[in-house]
């Protein structure tokens, strides 16, 4: 490990019990982790009030309660002049942080993970649009980009890498899937840009022998609510939660057949490469079809019951065709995302 300082800023929300910390996003709990086996990393965060799942292995990690304290630990890392900043996504906390980063000269790379604008449309409404644009152009235009996609961010203007949370065992002792039924899986935030909602409501319209396991967890208590209405005792749909043990992760991916990402908005999602790791076909509809790139075993379907349909037969009918597919799919692993990183920090 070098002895270079990494600042790792996040909007993130981390919980601590005892001097454990938790991280609400597993995809986010890896990046410092990682980054961490490079750099003296110092992760400063937001405090989760609910406990959240997925275990830190580091522990140089601040949790600030409120807007004022973020930006104090901020500055409590101004004592080593040569310490650089780590920012990852725009939001009105790190982009507060950024001001006073700027404004001290202080050497800035912003990882950007998915689009801010669709997010920040489907959360607050058309009216945010603005406010981000103006954080996005301040904050890209005096920093090192770091991006999943070359469509957010202008070309030439930032360095474009594949994210990953695979390792090598995600490549092996794949179970074959059996297909004597439909069985859908969807693991993500239960998020509206998520677009579970409008699925689920689609799906209990399915008229084939089909069910689906949703993992993940709900921000708060209105949009469990929102979740539990919507599944209603439907025996086809099982909600299990937040599942935070990787084996136990990849076991589940086994005993689904088709892997469904009902997203409005996208960057470039892990769960899709850990779907094609264990072999299962991924369905997603038109709004996020950029994510495809050069994969094979990704299906694109329009947001209505007949094209969904129609795609979803199509995948059972030509199943071990796509399989073969997906088997040449050359999937990034989590340790040459980093190589990527470093060599980017490091130049």
């Amino acid at each position: 490990m070098s002895n270079s300082e990494l600042i790792v800023l996040n909007n993130e929300k981390v919980s601590k019990k005892g001097n454990v910390y938790y991280s609400r996003n597993y995809n986010l709990k890896i990046l410092p982790e990682g980054l961490n086996n490079f750099f003296n990393v110092k992760y400063i965060a937001r405090k989760s009030n609910v406990e959240e799942n997925h275990k830190m292995n580091f522990t140089e990690i601040k949790i600030s309660s409120n807007i004022f304290q973020f930006i104090y630990f901020v500055f409590s890392t101004f004592k080593n002049k040569n310490a650089k900043y780590f920012i990852i996504s725009i939001s009105p906390y790190t982009f507060i942080a950024f001001i006073f980063l700027f404004v001290f000269r202080k050497k800035i790379y912003l990882y950007l993970i998915s689009s801010g604008y669709e997010e920040w449309r489907y959360i607050l409404g058309s009216w945010s649009i603005w406010v981000y644009h103006l954080m996005y152009k301040i904050m890209t235009s005096n920093s090192t980009v770091i991006t999943l996609h070359d469509k957010l961010v202008k070309q030439n203007e930032g360095y474009v890498i594949n994210s990953s949370s695979l390792n090598d065992s995600w490549l092996s002792n794949i179970k074959n899937a059996e297909l004597d039924k439909i069985k859908f899986l969807y693991i993500g935030r239960i998020n509206p840009e998520k677009g579970i909602y409008e699925f689920l409501k689609m799906f209990k319209k399915i008229e084939f022998d089909s069910e689906i396991t949703i993992i993940g967890k709900a921000k708060n208590l209105i949009i469990q609510k929102r979740m539990n209405d919507l599944i209603q005792n439907n025996p086809r749909i099982k909600f299990q939660g937040v599942v935070s043990n990787r084996e136990k992760l990849k076991e589940i991916y086994d005993e689904h057949n088709i892997f469904i990402l009902p997203s409005f908005t996208e960057g470039q999602p892990c769960v899709v490469d850990e779907a094609l790791a264990r072999r299962r076909p991924v369905l997603i509809f038109e709004n996020i079809s950029h994510i495809i790139k050069d994969r094979k075993g990704i299906f694109v379907s329009q947001r209505n019951l007949d094209s969904f349909t129609k795609i979803t037969k199509y995948i059972m009918q030509n199943y071990e065709q796509i399989q073969s597919q997906i088997k040449k799919n050359k999937l990034t692993l989590e340790k040459d995302m980093f190589k990527d990183i470093v060599a980017i920090i490091n130049r």
